[in-house]
């Protein structure tokens, strides 16, 4: 099953860059609709904040209204896609290359929250699932069009990976994935170099 995915444009990234709309979204994402109230609780922040956050993931095509649902009292939300990818930002774009760092700054807090919390609630897993998280690194000399390749092949295993959808003990598992040149080894060495 191929998951449904949303690119961002400039616009979109900055909208997404901000820490809370990206739990939000990730909530709607795994947990299905919800008001804002109930992210509110979730996340704790006020309703004002969270309904304002929601209107602006709205605005680029992150979430919608779910007509499924609700009162006319209470608006449900809904993610419209189950995934969000990225482009490189075209050489020279320096708008859509902060627009995308500031994403990405969002996307490792919220990352790093959740490892935190998955560390924190290992003790009580059980044996099981201990067995089958980890928090692994390597460390290997690749060229840059190698960790293209490595991406990409990753990416197709778990493109590939069949749910068990039907299995009363499946649970949902995260799979965080970040592949990057060692920091201060690259950067600044190769400021001509556009790619």
């Amino acid at each position: 099953m191929e998951l449904s995915s949303i690119t961002p444009d400039v616009a979109g990234l900055r909208a997404l860059s901000h820490p809370a709309r990206l739990r939000m979204l990730g909530l709607l994402r795994s947990d299905g609709p919800a008001t804002a109230t109930t992210l509110a609780q979730r996340l704790r922040l006020n309703t004002g904040a969270t309904s304002y956050h929601l209107r602006q993931l709205a605005q680029h095509g992150f979430v919608e209204d779910d007509p499924e649902r609700g009162t006319g009292r209470e608006r449900w939300w809904r993610a419209t896609t189950q995934a969000t990818t990225t482009e490189p930002a075209p050489p020279g774009d320096d708008a859509a290359r902060d627009s995308l760092d500031a994403f990405l700054q969002s996307v490792v807090v919220v990352h790093t929250e959740q490892l935190q919390q998955a560390v924190e609630e290992r003790g009580l897993l059980p044996d099981r699932w201990r067995r089958a998280t980890t928090s692994s690194d390597w460390h290997v000399r690749l060229t840059a069009a190698r960790a293209e390749a490595l991406i990409e092949a990753i990416a197709g295993v778990l493109g590939d990976v069949e749910e068990d959808l039907d299995e009363p003990d499946a649970e949902e598992v995260v799979v965080q994935l970040h592949v990057f040149p060692r920091p201060g080894t690259v950067a600044g060495h190769e400021a001509g170099d556009p790619t």
